[in-house]
């Protein structure tokens, strides 16, 4: 598959205030990040009342995905204050000219929908995202830089399979760039959003903290992935070739639930490649690479007496 759309990696503060907004608000994944549940109830406690409701309330809807798209048009993202000014000082009307160049769906009521937003970045920024440690942010940072300067190196398709553990993104008529930012609160889960000629994906960094194993938790988490019969079919049957996720549904004679918890483990652990037109996931293969690279590693780690 040759890609024809460039590819750029990037990393600003902002990136990760939405991120990790995006990570308290997506309820539904506490059981899935590496953060879990306890962080959600942690953070919470840091919340006014009224905060609280009103994210309560926010859902991971088309609304919350133009907002992933103002983050990108904003012009200044190293502090969360430049978006609001810049945010501030637009009408609603500006707001549909930017937007339209990406998207032909929009808010029903624009102006609501900034003054939402404006509320929502400025009191997450103040009881959260100014709090955490910024070595959160210098290790973003330095996971862009070091991707931009592997960049060149490798073709493409490669470049981007290492940097998303397993992310493939089909040429499209129309798409003329792929955007890739490390994201940490969110791990191991990645999160894509397609705007016409452009696709952002924020990455899981694999990133962590406070960790003496020797083995890091992506790896061992591969481990656990392995550990169940049905994800074990299911790479079996992906070694024949890339296959929908109705495919495998029936293969497995499962329901529809519990085949989704399947491959979202395989995924998370990078065992298998999820192929993206646009937004749109299409089909799953297997990657066998990452299979290798357990091997390897696993093997070391025995024998690193």
């Amino acid at each position: 598959m040759t890609v024809d759309y460039k590819i750029d990696t990037t990393f600003e503060p902002l990136h990760e205030l939405i991120n990790s907004l995006h990570t308290y608000i997506c309820r539904k994944s506490y059981k899935k990040i590496d953060l879990t549940s306890a962080w959600a109830k942690e953070t919470r406690k840091r919340l006014t009342p009224e905060f609280a409701s009103l994210l309560d309330q926010t859902e991971v809807d088309s609304n919350w995905k133009l907002t992933y798209l103002l983050v990108h048009l904003c012009p200044e993202k190293q502090h969360v204050h430049q978006f609001l000014s810049w945010l501030e000082g637009l009408g609603a009307g500006d707001l549909y000219e930017l937007m339209s160049e990406y998207s032909s769906q929009f808010p029903d009521n624009m102006a609501a929908f900034k003054s939402r937003t404006l509320s929502l970045f400025s009191e997450w920024n103040e009881l959260y995202f100014q709090h955490i440690d910024p070595v959160i942010i210098q290790r973003l940072q330095n996971e862009a830089e070091n991707r931009k300067a592997l960049q060149p190196a490798m073709d493409s398709n490669t470049f981007v399979d290492e940097t998303t553990n397993g992310l493939c993104f089909k040429p499209m008529k129309g798409l003329e760039k792929l955007l890739l930012i490390p994201q940490y609160h969110f791990q191991p889960i990645n999160v894509v959003s397609s705007f016409r000629q452009l696709t952002i994906c924020n990455y899981a960094a694999r990133i962590y903290f406070n960790d003496e194993e020797d083995l890091p938790p992506h790896e061992y988490r591969i481990i656990r992935s392995l550990a169940e019969m049905s994800r074990l079919k299911i790479l079996r049957y992906l070694h024949q070739g890339p296959r929908s996720f109705i495919e495998i549904v029936r293969h497995l004679q499962l329901s529809k639930g519990i085949t989704h918890d399947h491959i979202s483990k395989l995924r998370s652990a990078g065992l298998i490649y999820a192929h993206f037109e646009g937004e749109t996931l299409t089909e799953y293969s297997l990657r066998e690479g990452a299979l290798l690279h357990l091997q390897n590693k696993l093997t070391s780690y025995i024998k690193n007496q």
